[in-house]
């Protein structure tokens, strides 16, 4: 009976946990949508703003163009998320292990979350690339002329690297006229072209990244790897959002925790002789530390994103290892994964990206301790 009593309560735990996530990933998707869009739209002489993205959007896509991907989201947040706080559960565990009260410093609370958001990444990254790529897919005006080619004259290799997409007939027939004067024993030159992955376009240039959302196109064309893109800002970002999310919540709670404290006779010896903090409190703790926590990672952020949005080829990336092509910009740069040319539109979508991480985290930590409040009682 107490064995099936502590699984009813895991259950419950889980079912408000995937819940609260679910919620605040739809509720504040838009903003993401937006922010993502001013990030990869972005340049050095072009910024674009929020009333821009919706209209562009919206006639791309209509209304329901603001939530594309969000499945996609939503399912790699309620998986990396249940990994970020599982994580740092465990290592405050340890770190509390022996002491009488049960507390965490703040600098404890940083490391944790560090790692914490680190191990989320690794979980998170294919879902938000395919998220991205949907995303900028329900802005961008996709013309099927461009893809003419009938469908019996796609070579075998065009297929294999990329499913649906067809050679620009015009360009071929450009580099056709171009090489039929020169001397040459193939005579069907069409053919011999199609045979190139980077005629696939028919421009010498990669496909478009709204040809290149699907999983199954991602993989043929890029590799599984491309799942991955951008593991080294993503971690950067998690990291840093982690440590600093945890970090700042467990202060305020903590000071929350001593105000609380003020005036009680006999002053409490122990943190749990305080009592439970007002569930509204902790959840506005919460959202400010998610709002401080992204404002220090946004950054990485959109380095992440704009890396996510290139499609490389994967006899491009062949060519770079045999090339051995080192990653461009300084020590911090390389390191971090932060291309040179995005430099100056780093802080693009910052306030978006603010308040979307600040009013998801008050939504997650407040719908989970209504939920679990509930749910348990009716247990009882």
């Amino acid at each position: 009976m107490e064995e099936l009593s502590k699984n009813q309560i895991f259950a419950v735990h889980g079912i408000a946990g995937a819940g609260s996530i679910a919620l605040a990933t739809a509720f504040t998707y838009p903003l993401d949508t937006i922010k993502v869009l001013i990030q990869v739209g972005s340049s050095a002489g072009k910024e674009l703003n929020a009333n821009q993205v919706v209209t562009r959007v919206i006639s791309v896509s209509g209304n329901a163009g603001m939530f594309a991907g969000l499945g996609w989201l939503a399912f790699g947040r309620v998986f990396g998320l249940g990994a970020r706080f599982g994580v740092y559960e465990i290592l405050t565990a340890v770190c509390k292990d022996g002491r009488e009260d049960n507390y965490v410093t703040a600098s404890e609370a940083l490391l944790a979350g560090m790692v914490a958001g680190a191990t989320e990444t690794f979980i998170s990254s294919p879902f938000e690339l395919i998220k991205l790529r949907v995303q900028v897919a329900s802005a961008s005006y996709v013309t099927s002329s461009n893809f003419a080619l009938e469908e019996g004259a796609r070579k075998p290799l065009i297929a294999r690297l990329l499913n649906g997409c067809y050679p620009d007939k015009k360009s071929l027939n450009q580099y056709v006229g171009l090489m039929s004067t020169l001397t040459t024993k193939n005579t069907n030159i069409t053919g011999a072209l199609l045979e190139h992955p980077w005629a696939m376009t028919g421009s010498g240039r990669p496909p478009s990244v709204c040809n290149v959302k699907r999983p199954s196109d991602i993989i043929s064309l890029e590799g599984w790897s491309t799942l991955w893109r951008g593991l080294r800002s993503g971690i950067v970002r998690d990291s840093v959002f982690g440590g600093v999310f945890f970090s700042s919540w467990q202060f305020l709670h903590q000071a929350m925790l001593d105000w609380k404290a003020v005036g009680m006779n006999p002053p409490p010896r122990l943190n749990e002789e305080v009592g439970q903090l007002s569930p509204w409190a902790v959840s506005l703790a919460a959202g400010f530390s998610g709002s401080v926590a992204a404002a220090a990672s946004h950054g990485f952020d959109t380095a992440r994103s704009r890396s996510q949005c290139t499609v490389l080829p994967k006899y491009v990336s062949m060519e770079r290892k045999l090339l051995k092509w080192k990653r461009p910009g300084n020590k911090f740069e390389r390191f971090t994964g932060i291309h040179p040319s995005d430099r100056s539109v780093l802080f693009r979508g910052l306030g978006l990206r603010m308040a979307r991480s600040g009013i998801a985290s008050f939504m997650i930590v407040g719908s989970y301790l209504f939920a679990v409040d509930h749910l348990a009682s009716s247990l009882t």
